[in-house]
C-alpha cells in the first residue's frame, strides 16, 4: 500500500466496499514499516500481533458508513497511554511500563474501530527538538537519514512521512507537532488549548501540551482531529465548546478570498535565507488567490523562549516528582536506604536534558527566586497573549516559517541546550497563548533540498480558519505530492 496515493476517505470506501481487506491493509502495513525501520527508526514498540488479530475482527464485522477509522492503521506517540502496550515516554524510568488504562483520545480512535499499528519515538518525557533525547535510539529523517527528524513527536512525523502511516498522534508542549511536520514536509496541527482531552498523556507542561495530529494531507488532519476532540470529565481543562466538521467546510480557493493574513517581521528576523525565500513565495501564493497580506509586530516574541522554559520546566518539575522508585518505574539496585532509592532513580531513570529541566524548574520555583523567575515569566506569558489578541483585531490568521531552519544534522546541535531551545522561537508563544496552529509543507530548501514548513496561526477555536488557509495552499500546489527516496539526499 502506498500511502501517498491515497488518503483516509479512499481507503474507509475501500474498506467498506471490500476492495481490500483490514488484515490486508494491516499486513501491507508492517511490512512496510519493517522495511523502512533499520533506517528511520521511527518506533519504539510495534504492535504487531495485536493488531492483526483486530484487523480481522473488523473483517468478520463490516464497516459502517460513521466508522471512518475502521481498520486503518495508525500510530501513537509513546508519551499517551495505551492500555496493555508498553508506554515508555522514551525514558528508561518507563522503560517496562504498562498502562492499565487508555487514554481518552486512544479510546475515542479505539470506538472507532483503528488498529494501533505501535508507539512511536520521541524526545524523552516530550523534552527535546530533535528526538536524540531518546533514551532508546535517534530516530532519522526520511528526506536525509543524516538528519534530525524535529522533535519531540519526530517518530511520529518521520513515520509519515516515510509512508508507514496515513496519520500519527503527537503531542506539541512547545512546537512538538509543528516543527517536526516542518522538518518532514508532512501537515501537523496542534489544536487550541483545551480542544482535545489531555488525559492519559504523560505530562510534561499541564498548562501547555495538546495532543494533536501529523497526517500528509490536510482533509485527513480535519478528519483525524474532529475525531478525538471534545469535552472529556476526566480533563477539568478541556473545553465545552462544539466540535465543528472541519472537513466538510474545506473547498476551493474562496476560502481565502478576503482574508486577512497577519505575518509579524519578528518572524523574519534570524530565519535562514533558504526558509525565507520559500515562506515568502508561499505568501505571494496566498496573495495570487485574493488573501491581503499586511506586516505586523507582536513585540514581545523575542521573549519567547526563555519565558517559556522557566514556565514548562517549572510544571515539568512538579509532574516528575511522582518518579521517585517507589510507587512504580524504574528503581535504583543496591540502594542503602530511602534517600538513596530516590536519588539514584531519578539520577540513573532521567536523561541529562530531563534532569537539567527539572533543575531549572526547581529553580524558578524555589523560595527567593519564585518573584524573580517564574512570576516574571508568567506575565510575560500575558503580554505575548495581548500581543495575539491586538492582531487578531483586524486579521484573520497569522502566517510566518514554522522553523527558522530545516532539518539540521544529527549531533550538530545536541551538547548546545541554548541553540537547541532557540529552534522553537517561532513556535513557543503559540503555546503560551494557547491558540490553534499549523505547519503546513511550503517548500525546499534550495540550498539542501529539506522541506519547509509554513506556520499558520488561528484564533482561538478558529481550526476552521486555519484549515480552509492550509487546503487552499496545499491543493493550489504540489508540494505535498513529493516523497522521500528513503538512504538519503531527495
Amino acid at each position: 500500500m502506498d500511502f501517498y496515493q491515497t488518503d483516509l476517505s479512499q481507503l474507509h470506501d475501500d474498506l467498506k466496499n471490500k476492495k481490500i481487506s483490514a488484515t490486508e491493509l494491516t499486513k501491507e502495513t508492517f511490512d512496510h514499516i519493517k522495511e523502512n525501520e533499520d533506517q528511520v527508526k521511527a518506533f519504539i514498540t510495534l504492535n504487531e500481533d495485536a493488531a492483526m488479530k483486530k484487523a480481522a475482527e473488523i473483517d468478520q464485522q463490516g464497516i459502517n458508513d460513521d466508522q471512518l477509522t475502521a481498520g486503518i492503521p495508525l500510530a501513537v506517540k509513546d508519551n499517551i497511554l495505551t492500555k496493555g502496550l508498553k508506554t515508555t515516554a522514551a525514558s528508561k524510568m518507563l522503560e517496562n511500563f504498562n498502562p492499565v488504562y487508555d487514554a481518552t483520545v486512544v479510546e475515542k480512535l479505539n470506538n472507532n474501530g483503528f488498529i494501533n499499528v505501535g508507539k512511536t519515538n520521541l524526545d524523552e518525557f516530550a523534552m527535546g527538538s530533535s528526538t536524540e533525547n531518546s533514551a532508546f535510539f535517534t530516530t532519522h529523517n526520511p528526506w536525509d537519514l543524516t538528519r534530525v527528524p524535529g522533535g519531540s513527536s519526530g517518530g511520529s512525523a518521520a513515520a509519515v512521512a516515510a509512508g508507514d502511516v496515513l496519520g500519527a498522534l503527537g503531542t506539541d508542549t512547545g512546537g512538538s507537532i509543528r516543527m517536526p511536520a516542518s522538518f518532514n514536509g508532512i501537515v501537523g496541527m496542534k489544536p487550541t488549548y483545551g480542544r482535545v482531552s489531555r488525559w492519559g498523556i504523560i505530562a510534561f507542561g499541564s498548562s501547555f501540551d495538546q495532543v494533536g495530529w501529523l497526517t500528509r494531507t490536510v482533509k485527513d488532519n480535519a478528519l483525524l482531529t474532529q475525531m478525538i476532540s471534545g469535552n472529556d470529565e476526566h480533563d477539568m481543562t478541556s473545553s465545552m465548546k462544539e466540535v465543528p466538521n472541519w472537513a466538510a467546510q474545506l473547498n476551493d480557493d474562496t476560502n481565502v478570498k478576503g482574508l486577512r493574513i497577519a505575518v509579524p517581521k519578528e518572524y523574519f528576523e534570524g530565519i535562514n535565507d533558504d526558509v525565507h525565500e520559500v515562506i515568502k513565495n508561499a505568501l505571494d501564493h496566498l496573495e495570487s488567490f485574493g488573501a491581503i497580506i499586511d506586516e505586523v509586530s507582536l513585540p514581545h516574541t523575542k521573549y519567547g523562549v526563555p519565558a517559556y522554559y522557566i514556565l514548562a520546566s517549572s510544571e515539568a518539575s512538579s509532574n516528575l516528582q511522582r518518579y521517585d522508585g517507589i510507587r512504580y518505574g524504574f528503581r535504583a539496585k543496591d540502594v542503602k536506604n530511602i534517600e538513596d532509592v530516590y536519588v539514584r532513580s531519578r539520577t540513573e531513570g532521567f536523561s541529562e536534558e530531563v534532569k537539567r529541566r527539572i533543575m531549572l524548574g526547581t529553580f524558578s520555583l524555589s523560595a527567593g527566586f519564585y518573584d524573580a523567575y517564574f512570576n516574571k515569566a508568567a506575565k510575560v506569558r500575558r503580554l505575548i497573549a495581548q500581543d495575539f489578541e491586538n492582531v487578531f483585531k483586524d486579521h484573520d490568521v497569522i502566517l510566518g516559517a514554522t522553523g527558522a531552519s530545516t532539518a539540521f544534522k544529527i549531533g550538530a546541535e545536541i551538547d548546545d541546550p541554548q541553540t537547541m531551545y532557540m529552534n522553537d522561537v517561532l513556535t513557543v508563544p503559540v503555546n503560551m497563548a494557547g491558540l490553534p496552529a499549523m505547519s503546513v509543507p511550503a517548500g525546499f530548501s534550495s540550498k539542501n533540498g529539506m522541506p519547509v514548513g509554513l506556520q499558520i496561526i488561528g484564533k482561538p477555536f478558529d481550526e476552521q480558519t486555519v484549515y480552509n488557509t492550509a487546503y487552499v495552499f496545499e491543493q493550489t500546489t504540489d508540494v505535498h505530492k513529493k516523497a522521500p527516496k528513503l538512504g538519503g539526499q531527495n
